[in-house]
């Protein structure tokens, strides 16, 4: 890892670039398989899954049996495990529920807001180099708290034909409507227009790899609604010498073996520590099985060091600038720092709370903005998977008591029917 000291601020743009990617190339292969899958449904999904994958199953829908074999692969301990994780993401997103909102802003005007569920909903699950069972709790268990009519998944099968175990046996835990076979850029196309055998969602959740994204990004602008823009998985460090160097990095670690493209950036305020953790990250990564992966990743990563009276201030703000999509602060009284922060996706305070924790049981959800997003975007939450309406009841008083204000504001933007929609209504008298 890189290690910068007392960088000044009109570098901080420069150290807090992610990885590039050739998004241009990518956005003119998603183009085309999106048309194809448009216009084609199953027969195109066929053919772009025998084109990429060389292979393309009878039927994309995964079946009963496949279910069944697939929970008996499980081991106890795993089914224990996602159980536990299970529950605990069930209460704490439970308690998001939103409350129905009603007020008499004057008399005789009543405003109410009601959150309803979306009623159809596409989950999307990479099944690579890590299946992420995990993604299924995170997006399914508030999908059903939230009463979300149907959820269908999607999720792309292994290079000899079979589907992920955990992933399906999640599925089913969870209570998933309808599983698919289908992976890349092209099942995001056929949740977005819907083929013969897969519907037509309104809204598209979960992580992926580029294409996934980029696909995503694009029919969010056509057809579908999408959680969030994302792009390769992040965590920032803020650490102090009460901090221990192994435990910042095994953190840091943890997210590089997510993918050579992903980011880990650690800021501390002494140079002393700032090595150790160095010298930890070369002795842990040897132990990892994703080593390739992980050293990939490093080279998009990077120490940084402010010293100084005003290194807390100077971290914070490189923090808040940064909009990390994971921040770990394991620093003297934490709190005071995390009430400073106003981008990230997710917090995880002191020394006992790795981002492993947020990722797989704490209760929180792990789908969260990257790149930058968590300046303006929230992470998955139960209002994902909502909508909300308002609605107003006035009486005849209470247009009488509104229509000055109404009439007025009206005919100064020009909109005279608009005004005339009261006027004649003062006129009518009541019923």
């Amino acid at each position: 890892m890189d290690l910068c000291l007392n960088p000044e601020r009109e570098q901080w743009r420069e150290l807090q670039l992610r990885c590039q990617s050739r998004q241009d190339d990518i956005r003119h292969i998603v183009a085309g398989i999106l048309d194809e899958v448009k216009q084609g449904g199953d027969r195109a999904l066929r053919e772009i899954s025998l084109r990429i994958d060389d292979s393309a199953p009878d039927d994309f829908q995964v079946s009963d049996a496949a279910f069944a074999e697939a929970a008996a692969k499980v081991a106890p301990e795993l089914k224990v495990a996602l159980e536990n994780a299970k529950r605990n993401i069930e209460m704490f997103h439970a308690a998001q529920l939103p409350r129905k909102v009603a007020v008499d802003v004057q008399h005789g005007v009543r405003c109410i807001q009601k959150a309803v569920p979306i009623q159809r909903v596409g989950l999307y699950i990479p099944g690579g180099k890590a299946p992420l069972f995990s993604t299924v709790l995170m997006l399914a268990v508030p999908a059903k708290i939230a009463g979300c009519c149907e959820v269908v998944l999607c999720t792309p099968p292994r290079k000899d034909g079979s589907m992920c175990p955990e992933i399906l046996f999640t599925a089913q835990l969870c209570g998933i409507d309808r599983v698919y076979a289908l992976g890349g850029a092209q099942a995001i196309a056929a949740m977005a227009y819907g083929t013969e055998s897969v519907p037509k969602v309104d809204k598209i959740f979960g992580p992926g790899n580029r294409f996934v994204t980029t696909a995503k990004q694009m029919v969010s602008t056509d057809t579908v609604a999408i959680d969030m823009p994302a792009g390769p998985s992040e965590v920032m460090v803020m650490a102090d010498n009460s901090a221990n160097p192994a435990y910042v990095a095994a953190d840091l670690l943890s997210q590089c073996e997510h993918g050579e493209d992903s980011q880990a950036i650690l800021l501390c305020n002494d140079a002393e520590f700032a090595e150790k953790v160095k010298a930890e990250v070369e002795n842990q990564k040897e132990q990892l099985p994703r080593k390739p992966i992980i050293e990939e990743s490093l080279k998009n990563s990077r120490i940084i060091v402010f010293t100084g009276e005003e290194s807390r201030e100077q971290m914070i703000d490189f923090a808040n600038q940064y909009g990390s999509e994971h921040l770990i602060i394991s620093m003297q009284r934490p709190w005071d720092i995390a009430d400073q922060i106003t981008a990230a996706g997710s917090i995880f305070i002191g020394n006992y709370s790795p981002e492993s924790a947020g990722d797989y049981a704490s209760g929180t959800n792990h789908t969260l903005p990257t790149s930058g997003w968590a300046r303006s975007h929230s992470g998955v939450n139960i209002d994902s998977f909502m909508r909300k309406i308002t609605y107003q009841q006035l009486s005849d008083p209470g247009l009488r008591g509104l229509s000055e204000t109404i009439i007025t504001m009206a005919l100064a933007e020009g909109l005279h029917a608009h005004a005339n929609a009261v006027a004649i209504r003062m006129k009518g008298g009541s019923k």
